[in-house]
């Protein structure tokens, strides 16, 4: 973790992965609330007796070989307490700590529980590095119950890393304790166990809303489909009215095709079966070979195989990209009028 002072993050490396032993999720369900604030003070960490809030805590817990033996300590402790457990057993360092950073980082389920994770490895840092490859995920490995209480008071962490190898029950369950019960912004070593002053709370404040958007963003200009669809210069389908079409590639052809609103394609087929993605709209496709149907909306894909006779009807104006495994082509196999008349 940082200080405000020194912006710069340094997590140190992973260790190889160890023969694990299995475990089964078990989940406990309590109405514990997040414990009290701390004051650091010649040395120790002292409770106060208040609550600052009344938010249910809910814990995703993993480890690896090295640090099960630990997470299971610590896991019965947080059952002491009725805090809430999800455990997600032990694999990998690197495997255990993406699963817990997964669940940390998803939409919450709810709006009254606060979720955050628990991750041990041999060091504590080969979890605390991939549990932060999440969004909104902030890992902190701490060894101490000092660099609990500063990673919660600076860096807010959600996830707190304990070193399996390295760190006692016994301290395991005070660093635990401490992160607990920790606020954001609060008295820490680093603030010399003084109120931050003002300018340091604002920083702190900020950095949520900036952090987030650091690193890489998605560009739509590297991604083909996205490129196509926004500078498409669509030709009409001669063959089909209201349809208009973009060839994209000719062997193996690809396109963006767009229908209007009501329109038909008759039953016909293709000698090479094709792919395709709804990107706007609504279509329904009969494949009248295998008499099935497919209603398909924003973000459906449908293969159709090859020769298959199909049938298609647009409810909305619809746009979707289409790749064929070979050069397109089509085959009607009844005439506009008789589509009209089916449907």
């Amino acid at each position: 973790m940082s200080s405000p002072h020194d912006s710069r993050e340094d997590l140190g490396s992973g260790h190889l992965p160890h023969g694990c032993r299995g475990e089964g999720p078990i989940v406990f369900f309590t109405s514990h609330s997040l414990p009290s604030p701390l004051h650091h003070n010649h040395g120790r960490v002292h409770h106060h007796n208040h609550t600052t809030t009344t938010r249910p805590l809910k814990i995703i817990a993993g480890a690896d070989s090295f640090g099960c033996d630990l997470k299971d300590t610590l896991i019965s402790h947080l059952r002491s307490l009725n805090i809430e457990v999800e455990d997600l057993g032990t694999s990998s360092y690197y495997t255990i700590a993406a699963e817990v950073g997964r669940h940390v980082s998803s939409p919450p389920t709810s709006t009254t529980t606060e979720t955050r994770g628990l991750v041990a490895c041999g060091t504590g840092v080969g979890v605390a590095i991939f549990a932060n490859k999440f969004p909104g995920v902030f890992a902190a490995t701490c060894l101490t119950p000092e660099e609990a209480q500063n990673a919660r008071s600076i860096n807010n962490s959600n996830v707190l890393a304990v070193s399996g190898m390295s760190t006692s029950p016994s301290s395991a369950i005070e660093i635990l304790d401490t992160w607990l019960n920790t606020p954001f912004k609060s008295p820490c070593p680093a603030s010399k166990s003084e109120p931050w002053p003002q300018e340091i709370e604002s920083f702190l404040d900020t950095s949520l809303s900036e952090i987030p958007t650091i690193g890489p963003q998605f560009d739509s200009s590297s991604c083909s489909i996205c490129c196509l669809v926004k500078n498409r210069e669509l030709g009409p389908i001669d063959l089909i009215p209201g349809g208009s079409m973009k060839i994209v590639r000719e062997s193996p052809t690809s396109a963006i095709v767009r229908f209007k609103a009501g329109s038909v394609e008759p039953a016909h087929h293709h000698t090479f079966g094709h792919d395709l993605v709804v990107l706007e709209g609504k279509k329904s496709v009969w494949n009248l070979s295998k008499k099935e149907r497919f209603d398909l909306g924003v973000g459906d894909y449908l293969f159709t195989p090859a020769k298959d006779v199909h049938r298609v009807k647009y409810y909305e104006d619809t746009e979707f990209f289409i790749k064929w495994d070979g050069k397109w082509d089509m085959f009607f196999d009844e005439d506009l009028e008789a589509a009209k008349i089916s449907y």
